[in-house]
């Protein structure tokens, strides 16, 4: 099936992130554009990317963020958890159900002349914090599935009974399991804006209806081939938020995939509906930021408050300890 529609494209310059991580020094955390003064051709929230040609580079920072903002200060070693739990899902337990963009993790695989401008010590940087990919168009939604009733889904059912628009049974409580997981996209904010859920009505307006259908078939089986995975290991994935795009005419997953970021993640043996869970993932960070605007210490606009350190310490480690969980392998950052 040949699918024709206009979606944002990246299109970025190569020689910049050469100049870039030049200006980078051995345990700086990269991508902090207000010591450097250079800026990457495409800055998400949390990861920058530059162009390698026929390829991109995707380097995820150890930047946070939560509630749409971008906080200050970082999170060590988080670009690199991120990118091995992507990784392990990209050429593990997904590989069979889409296609995706991922071509290699290897600092190696980036061009000979591209390595030759840094040192040994800015290439062991990068190593385990990079994704060499595809180029896609990108769609301009956020195809995100619900398997519990919980975050902006709570608050909506709670005043409507709904959740994205779709009706659900009454009674429910706090992180209650849904009878079935629900497929409820968004818009794709860039940063310093605010993503706005949809229905799905709004999202075949977006995107076209056969695509639309499509993305939520995806979603719906990705998400329940890693939800069973990650249940025999003692976690539940809450919900979760898959990106797409296309290449050649061909759907694709991309960007990263069921992350601490992207992802409510629960410990199973610690679950219990009617209150808020102890959660693996940034939960402790949006936690910690609820309680500062309750006391009128931030108005949920950015900039964000700085992250105190036993807050930095305690969500690295929930990252560790749910990419352990995850993938069977440690990881000390």
């Amino acid at each position: 099936m040949v699918l024709m529609i206009e979606c944002l494209h990246v299109n970025i310059g190569y020689g910049s992130v050469l100049r870039f991580l030049k200006t980078e020094r051995q345990g700086e955390y990269l991508m902090n554009e207000d010591r450097t003064g250079f800026q990457p051709d495409h800055r998400g929230k949390v990861r920058d990317i530059y162009d390698l040609g026929d390829r991109l580079l995707l380097i995820a920072t150890d930047r946070a963020s939560s509630f749409d903002v971008v906080l200050p200060g970082t999170i060590p070693g988080r670009g690199v958890i991120l990118t091995k739990i992507s990784k392990f899902w990209l050429e593990g337990p997904l590989a069979d159900i889409v296609p995706n963009h991922l071509l290699s993790t290897n600092i190696l695989d980036l061009p000979a002349d591209f390595l030759m401008q840094f040192t040994s010590d800015e290439v062991d940087y990068l190593e385990g914090r990079i994704m060499i990919a595809k180029k896609a168009k990108v769609f301009p939604v956020e195809c995100i599935v619900r398997g519990y009733l919980a975050g902006s889904g709570l608050k909506e059912y709670n005043n409507q009974g709904t959740v994205c628009g779709i009706v659900l049974p009454t009674g429910l409580v706090n992180s209650d399991k849904l009878p079935e997981p629900i497929f409820t996209p968004s818009t794709k904010a860039e940063a310093g804006s605010h993503d706005e859920n949809i229905t799905f009505g709004q999202m075949c307006r977006i995107v076209g209806e056969s695509v639309a259908v499509e993305l939520k078939r995806l979603s719906l089986e990705l998400y329940n081939r890693a939800a069973e995975h990650a249940l025999v290991r003692g976690v539940i994935i809450a919900d979760t938020k898959f990106e797409f795009g296309i290449i050649n005419d061909e759907i694709m997953l991309i960007d990263e995939v069921l992350t601490p970021d992207s992802s409510r993640f629960w410990p199973l043996d610690e679950y219990e509906p009617g209150r808020e869970q102890n959660s693996f993932d940034k939960q402790i960070l949006r936690n910690y930021l609820t309680g500062l605007k309750k006391q009128g210490l931030w108005n949920g606009e950015a900039p964000g408050p700085v992250i105190s350190q036993e807050i930095v310490e305690q969500t690295i480690a929930r990252y560790r300890e749910v990419y352990g969980r995850i993938t069977g392998h440690t990881y000390m950052v």
